[in-house]
């Protein structure tokens, strides 16, 4: 997909991959700044439940706005493949963070925190992300401070339907 377009998003680079597809970044050109975007893949986005699945993740994004949690800012369609567009994330996930050896509790509390807090969001809204895991904590620098964000609710589940605001 580098170099394509879908819409008016122009794919950059291929950035990661998962079970519910590949995740590239890509230039908004309308906007002039840089998204994530998650691919369904063909052969997935026929599948009515990963289907469901995907665009559930879509809505359980939506009615999350907070600074620990990426933001999500639609979905467009390319072809048969489906395509969620995401804030991207500059920095790196826990994972890698971790190969380099233990963080000192200085440095670990406060990213612990951070990591609470956009939990605290997400079940105050029904969410519950279930596949919580450092390959799904970004680390991402704004100054001196290292910023958490909480990535891929693709097998959240709603905890409570009522107030929610959220469709299966």
């Amino acid at each position: 997909m580098v170099g394509q377009m879908v819409a008016h998003y122009e794919i950059l680079a291929k950035i990661g991959e998962g079970g519910m597809g590949e995740v590239y970044r890509a230039r908004d050109t309308r906007l002039q700044r840089t998204v994530a975007i998650k691919v369904l893949p063909a052969d997935l986005a026929g599948d009515p439940e990963r289907l469901a699945r995907f665009e559930q993740e879509a809505r359980m994004l939506a009615t999350l706005s907070h600074p620990n949690v990426a933001s999500i800012y639609g979905i467009e369609q390319h072809g048969e493949q489906r395509c969620l567009v995401m804030e991207f994330v500059d920095g790196e996930d826990l994972a890698t963070r971790l190969t380099r050896g233990p963080i000192p509790v200085p440095e670990a509390l406060p990213l612990a925190r951070q990591i609470a807090v956009g939990l605290e969001e997400a079940h105050a809204r029904g969410i519950v992300h279930r596949d919580l895991k450092p390959a799904n904590i970004y680390l991402a620098r704004d100054g001196d401070a290292e910023i958490v964000k909480l990535l891929d609710f693709g097998i959240a589940k709603i905890a409570q339907d009522e107030g929610t605001g959220i469709t299966a």
